[in-house]
């Protein structure tokens, strides 16, 4: 169908009501990008929700500038976290189905269209996961991209737990699981994805329901994320055998390939070359892909720009590793002393 003045198209979603929810906390510069893609949908939705967690810049002035061509409606709650910013915007959406994206984000022209299409065909269905495509600007972005974030032909969908950039479910089903846990300020959606698995264990995949964002732009602002991200697991008590295997390969068998290769003999460092080979054979995999779409984005890249961006992965590995091993021992003991509810029953 065609456009009408630039806005959505007459397409209306089927019987059911279909809403998207967002929370934003000091979005002014990015805001608009993800509101822009909004207009774009071929799908328009009955309302948009946007949760404003006290944003000190012009993010409000932004979004309200969008009300005469956005059925948005905003909600201030100054100082709520991720979780309850997410469920204030639900809770206030009159609809049967949310869609849920982050801030921060463009959503492809038919994202909402896609990622909504299976839970309208198919009223068992509780949860629809949909995907995303890092937007890298510089060879740094596309080789933390590379060393983060899976290739949809990565992804096996029935184990796939999607990230709250791009994900729609039913409003009964959040309902059913108490919303998205308030008590914990990162890593919140894979708690919810597990209690939403509990109810319906196979998700439907849209891996055509893109969700753009660009990675972190340092190697301060990636230490932070997965420091965070860490810390997250550690309070809600995931990934245990995954952190215990970095540990001991940081603290045990990485110094023992050392010792071995400076006490013993040189050729125990082929181990080590070995191991940090296969740790970095899926990223260096995924580089053609980020450095695709960093020349898709309009930069012009040096003749050695694989070169150049393979260098960082190698850094970029450990760097996560570290992030993590300080993030989740600091998450455990909050957990600890706090004793948060058990998110698993």
């Amino acid at each position: 169908m065609k456009r009408r003045e630039g806005l959505f198209t007459s397409m209306t979603p089927p019987s059911k009501s279909l809403a998207v929810a967002i929370t934003v906390l000091n979005e002014g510069d990015s805001i608009r990008r993800l509101l822009d893609s909004l207009i774009r949908q071929t799908c328009r939705p009955d309302a948009i929700i946007i949760c404003d967690g006290g944003s000190r810049d012009d993010t409000v002035a932004i979004i309200e500038s969008y009300a005469d061509r956005l059925p948005l409606r905003a909600i201030s709650a100054p100082g709520c976290n991720i979780s309850q910013g997410r469920n204030r915007a639900i809770a206030a959406a009159d609809a049967d189905l949310i869609a849920v994206t982050d801030a921060g984000v463009a959503l492809a022209d038919d994202w909402l269209e896609r990622i909504s299409a299976p839970l309208f065909a198919d009223p068992e269905r509780l949860v629809c996961a949909g995907f995303f495509q890092p937007d890298p600007r510089t060879l740094f972005e596309a080789a933390l991209a590379a060393t983060t974030l899976p290739l949809v032909n990565e992804i096996d969908p029935a184990a796939f737990l999607p990230s709250s950039r791009s994900v729609a479910f039913r409003k009964s089903a959040w309902e059913r699981v108490g919303g998205y846990p308030e008590w914990l300020d990162y890593g919140e959606d894979l708690v919810f994805d597990l209690r939403l698995k509990a109810l319906d264990p196979q998700f439907a995949f849209a891996p055509d329901a893109i969700v753009h964002f660009r990675p972190r732009s340092s190697v301060r602002a990636f230490f932070k994320q997965y420091y965070l991200y860490a810390r997250g697991d550690g309070k809600a008590d995931l990934w245990r055998k995954r952190h215990a295997i970095r540990y001991l390969t940081y603290c045990a068998a990485l110094p023992l390939v050392l010792t071995a290769t400076f006490a013993l003999h040189p050729l125990f460092a082929l181990v080590g070359l070995v191991g940090g080979a296969v740790y970095t054979a899926a990223p260096i995999r995924r580089l053609p892909a980020n450095l695709r779409w960093l020349r898709e984005s309009g930069a012009q890249l040096p003749p050695a720009a694989f070169i150049h961006a393979l260098l960082w992965i190698p850094l970029l590995r450990a760097v996560g590793d570290i992030a993590k091993m300080l993030g989740y021992p600091v998450g455990w003991r909050w957990r600890r002393r706090q004793r948060p509810p058990d998110w698993r029953r």
